[in-house]
């Protein structure tokens, strides 16, 4: 028997269509005549026309072009240039912050639900106002210099007269006004200190970012301590974000005096600081991170510590050179760690593996690796550190299986 034809349908179409549910990435899933269909700028339960912006094997995409019955928790988006052919930036703004909250959470359990076939449930937590958070941007210019965003899935630049999601110390608008040099890619930022720090480079080519304004170390507190981070180091770009993350990471890990920790993807050494006093000079902390800039920083900010060692390669290859650790605590990039990286950590028999996720996809399916490999699940909590938009932090713990 024959299976169902699909319609066919051509970039450029208008639908009308139902929204069925939110998908990973921030789209919404819609059928039409059994295509399926990501669609930006929906609320599931809504009715909607849709224009096709490209079309393929297994999925085709498109953008909200009219609401026909609209979803109670839609609302006026609070900037004017977040909207379908506007910035590409803030793809939640047109739904209200505990919808998207709760569309994060349904995230979340739909990707361990599909990936590592789990049920789970959890909560994405409020951490602040959903403006005026973001310390760190990347923005391009126009050919005339107009300073901007790319706009969504392309590299056509909106040019924008201030983000909404940017702390106001930033200052954008003036950089704004002000104007820049054509074609550039720019990188800015400002500490909790109050340095701000501006990287360009050609954005028509591979040149490597150059910092043209503000120091080449900005200095970022948590806590008691101080960080030295450079232009070119991994930073958490929500301002609550070290905090929140270094308190959690903090709470899971259920460090004892003399612990040996191994922090992976340790950047410049947040989660080590907070980890350092609790394991005392008995235990140690070993940071192992990829990037040489972090690591230089690493070391400027540990100079004083003689329970802090800082190892410059690649988590894959450092981790096999491991043969003991009482916690491991990873933060790795959006991919996730992978196979290789969590059959490792096993193998080395923590009692706990602490893991930061900025992606619940990479989480879920390291999370099945960890399954296969011994170790449980037993807690997990999210955090909104990207209002605005479908980003997603987490933070899991994860403890070998009981052997009766």
């Amino acid at each position: 028997m024959s299976s169902p034809k699909k319609a066919s349908i051509e970039v450029g179409a208008r639908i009308r269509v139902e929204i069925e549910k939110v998908a990973h990435g921030g789209h919404f899933i819609a059928r039409h005549e059994g295509a399926v269909i990501f669609v930006r700028h929906a609320i599931p339960g809504e009715s909607v026309e849709i224009e096709v912006t490209s079309v393929g094997a297994s999925f085709n995409r498109a953008d909200v072009v009219e609401v026909m019955t609209p979803s109670a928790d839609r609302v006026t988006a609070p900037c004017r240039y977040a909207h379908r052919l506007g910035c590409g930036g803030c793809d939640f703004q047109h739904i209200s912050p505990a919808r998207q909250r709760e569309l994060k959470s349904e995230v979340i359990s739909e990707q361990f639900s599909r990936i590592a076939k789990m049920e789970i449930t959890v909560e994405v937590e409020e951490v602040s106002a959903p403006l005026g958070w973001r310390t760190r941007c990347s923005a391009h210019s126009t050919k005339s210099g107009a300073l901007g965003f790319y706009q969504a899935r392309s590299h056509k630049v909106t040019p924008v007269d201030d983000c909404r999601i940017l702390v106001p110390e930033m200052k954008f608008a003036e950089l704004a006004q002000r104007g820049v040099k054509g074609d550039q890619r720019l990188e800015i930022s400002i500490s909790n200190t109050g340095e701000r720090t501006i990287a360009t480079a050609n954005s028509r080519d591979e040149s490597p970012m150059r910092l043209s304004d503000g120091p080449d170390i900005a200095h970022y507190r948590v806590g008691e301590k101080v960080f030295n981070v450079s232009q070119k180091s991994f930073w958490q770009s929500h301002k609550d974000a070290p905090r929140v993350l270094s308190e959690v990471v903090i709470e899971f890990s259920e460090l004892q005096p003399g612990d040996h920790v191994l922090d992976l993807y340790g950047g410049v050494g947040l989660f080590a600081a907070a980890i350092a006093p609790l394991v005392g000079e008995e235990g140690s902390v070993d940071i192992v991170e990829g990037s040489k800039a972090a690591t230089a920083d690493a070391s400027s900010n540990f100079a004083d510590n003689s329970n802090v060692t800082v190892i410059t390669a690649d988590v894959a290859k450092a981790i096999t050179r491991f043969t003991q650790a009482d916690v491991i605590v990873l933060d790795p990039p959006r991919e996730g760690a992978g196979k290789e990286v969590m059959e490792n950590c096993a193998r080395i028999a923590p009692r706990a593996i602490i893991y930061v996720a900025c992606d619940p996809a990479a989480l879920a399916r390291d999370t099945a690796y960890l399954r296969d490999y011994g170790y449980t699940l037993e807690k997990i909590r999210a955090f909104d550190l990207f209002p605005m938009t479908h980003h997603i932090e987490c933070v899991a713990r994860f403890v070998a299986n009981k052997v009766s």
